[in-house]
């Protein structure tokens, strides 16, 4: 038996640089698509906004949201919009 024990040799294998794969797999792919790549001009920084609320009406809206099929994000700012309006 080799001093890797069972496994040991395989792993040693694998490691060697030839056994390695030089390109990530299609979901492991880095970037956005041509057509979700947002225009430089366009690009605002991202902020959280962080409001507490029960975590009862979490769960609630947060199942009524997937239920729906729309994100939490898209409801607030929905919900914002339409109370405060935008910058001009």
């Amino acid at each position: 038996m080799s001093s890797g024990g069972k496994y040991g040799d395989l792993i040693k294998k694998a490691r060697e640089p030839e056994n390695q794969k030089e390109n990530k797999p299609d979901d492991q792919k880095g970037g956005k698509p041509d057509d979700q790549k947002p225009e430089v001009a366009l690009v605002e920084q991202e902020v959280n906004l962080c409001v507490k609320v029960p975590i009862s009406l979490r769960r609630h809206w947060s199942a009524e949201a997937k239920r729906t099929g729309v994100t939490m994000t898209e409801v607030i700012i929905e919900a914002l919009k339409a109370r405060f309006g935008e910058p001009d």
